[in-house]
């Protein structure tokens, strides 16, 4: 078996190194982001609607570590046809109850040989639900991190016009949006920003779970408009400060890669050729254009888990840590194979635990190494 990991290992070594020049080999890193979906425990918290996943409901002891079973069995495999040797050193996660379900995930006997840490904000989302870093602490070192929240309020001010319905694309969602009646905030996920070394390399991380589509497409877009602008307002400070800045923000942005808040929020561009310094580049619109996604509704694909990259990232020498390739997780294990999800991802059903209802994406870092 170690044999066959090192003959692959050589050949993925030899593939970059080939696409580049002869003569030339590279390291490589895996950074991914997985929506875990619901990933809750069986113990009744007083002050998040968490209702549908206790015991009386279905969602035993049980059936919680086989949720986490799954859950690891992707991680460990994330990434591993081009790096064979090693699974993300990143991943931002979302759709979490709390810091205790993380660190029942990391301790799994799949995962706790690669040392995860976690660095988690319990967020003001009604539900409960949190996004999260998970990082390998031999290559990446954080020094700083923060929770950054997202104000947006209810939009109490009538057109005057007769309302219509919205039809197109009205997401079928336990996410519904939550207000505070006496403020008419909207509570949603803080974004999370991380700025660490990844082997003595300064990179940021920024992990997303934007505003949900419930209510319908279009009236719900300005909340992730809103979403949008924080995200870039957040990767325009740390340009601020240094303008070759790498930075990935990735997440369940609940929005394609061409609508407003990717493309008008955060400025993300879908081509190389189109960005430019202190820029924002999507891998992402191309698959998207492509009809590849990572979660299925209505007989359709959208890609609203996505990792985007600034300039530096994009467009280095290889010297230093740069972005290689993109690429959605998919694997026959992970599709659901009969029922009325039928060929869509195996989610959480009836409080049987599936895997997610999103794909898991990644992206590939490589760096030369002589």
């Amino acid at each position: 078996m170690k044999i066959k990991q090192f003959l692959i290992a050589f050949f993925v070594l030899f593939t970059i190194s080939k696409a580049f020049s002869q003569d030339k080999k590279f390291k490589i890193h895996t950074v991914a982001f997985y929506n875990f979906e619901n990933l809750f425990d069986t113990i009744n918290d007083p002050n998040t609607i968490d209702e549908e996943y206790l015991p009386n409901k279905g969602w035993t002891y049980k059936n919680y570590r086989k949720k986490l079973d799954n859950l690891s069995r992707v991680i460990i495999e994330l990434g591993t046809d081009e790096n064979p040797s090693n699974s993300p050193v990143v991943i931002g996660a979302c759709e979490i109850e709390n810091r205790r379900v993380l660190e029942d995930l990391v301790k799994h006997p799949t995962l706790v040989n690669k040392g995860y840490k976690i660095i988690h904000f319990d967020s003001p989302d009604r539900r409960g639900i949190d996004v999260a870093l998970l990082y390998q602490d031999k290559y990446f070192t954080p020094v700083s991190y923060t929770n950054i929240p997202l104000y947006i309020y209810k939009d109490g001010k009538s057109t005057g016009k007769k309302e219509e319905k919205d039809k197109e694309k009205e997401e079928e969602t336990d996410d519904a949006v939550q207000v505070d009646e006496s403020t008419q905030r909207i509570y949603t996920r803080d974004q999370l920003l991380v700025t660490g070394y990844l082997e003595g390399e300064e990179i940021s991380f920024i992990v997303n779970h934007w505003p949900s589509r419930s209510g319908g497409e279009k009236k719900s877009s300005p909340n992730r408009e809103a979403a949008g602008a924080l995200n870039r307002k957040i990767i325009d400070s740390l340009y601020k400060i240094n303008p070759k800045a790498k930075v990935i923000t990735m997440g369940d942005l609940n929005d394609d890669p061409t609508n407003k808040s990717v493309k008008k929020g955060v400025g993300a561009v879908g081509t190389k050729e189109e960005l430019k310094p202190l820029g924002i580049y999507n891998p992402m619109e191309k698959m998207h254009k492509q009809g590849i996604g990572t979660l299925g509704y209505r007989d359709s694909w959208n890609i609203f888990d996505q990792i985007m990259l600034s300039e530096p990232l994009v467009k280095g020498d290889y010297s230093t840590w740069t972005y290689w390739k993109a690429n959605v997780f998919k694997k026959p294990y992970l599709i659901q194979n009969e029922g009325r999800w039928k060929g869509y991802p195996k989610r959480n059903s009836n409080g049987v635990p599936g895997f997610s209802d999103h794909l898991p994406v990644y992206i590939y870092l490589i760096k030369q190494v002589n």
